[in-house]
């Protein structure tokens, strides 16, 4: 009889170190995925500020068109509303002045985000070249952009210029 419990006991022991070690292997695999998720979100999120960033500051007089359906197509919300109604005063503004402005990121940095939307800062230099000065002149742009996620994509719904 001492043998039987001893046995029954064994088999119990087993079936709930495998239950306990599957629980915490599933545990284990989910704060990973999440982690994995988290990180995959911030990528993206650092990559749109990026590309909008970039695309805000590279604008060219003969291309204007282009570029400006550009910034659109990263952009949302009241951000997107507002560049597309100054679009026309813009590309007869950048083409009387032979505007030309080359960007360039480099850096960014989120400062807050969740599933839904995020805040980042973008430094930004620009090569920009005009009638003014035909020979150019570096400037440099430190960006607060807004972002929010809709349709798997994030949008800029934000941008202001800080510093």
């Amino acid at each position: 009889m001492n043998r039987a419990l001893t046995g029954r006991a064994g088999s119990v022991g087993l079936v709930v170190a495998t239950v306990l070690t599957t629980a915490l292997t599933l545990w284990l695999s989910l704060g990973l995925y999440e982690q994995h998720e988290a990180g995959q979100r911030r990528q993206d999120i650092l990559a749109a500020a990026r590309q909008s960033a970039l695309n805000f500051t590279s604008l060219d007089y003969r291309r204007y068109g282009e570029d400006s359906a550009n910034v659109l197509k990263g952009a949302t919300g009241d951000f997107k509303k507002q560049f597309a109604a100054q679009t026309e005063q813009l590309t007869e503004l950048v083409a009387e002045n032979k505007s030309v402005s080359q960007g360039q990121v480099l850096e960014a940095g989120i400062v807050r985000y969740d599933e839904h939307s995020a805040r980042v800062l973008v430094v930004a230099d620009s090569e920009v070249t005009n009638i003014a000065v035909p020979e150019g002149e570096a400037r440099t742009y430190r960006l607060r952009l807004d972002l929010v996620h809709r349709d798997g994509r994030w949008l800029t719904s934000d941008v202001e210029f800080v510093g």
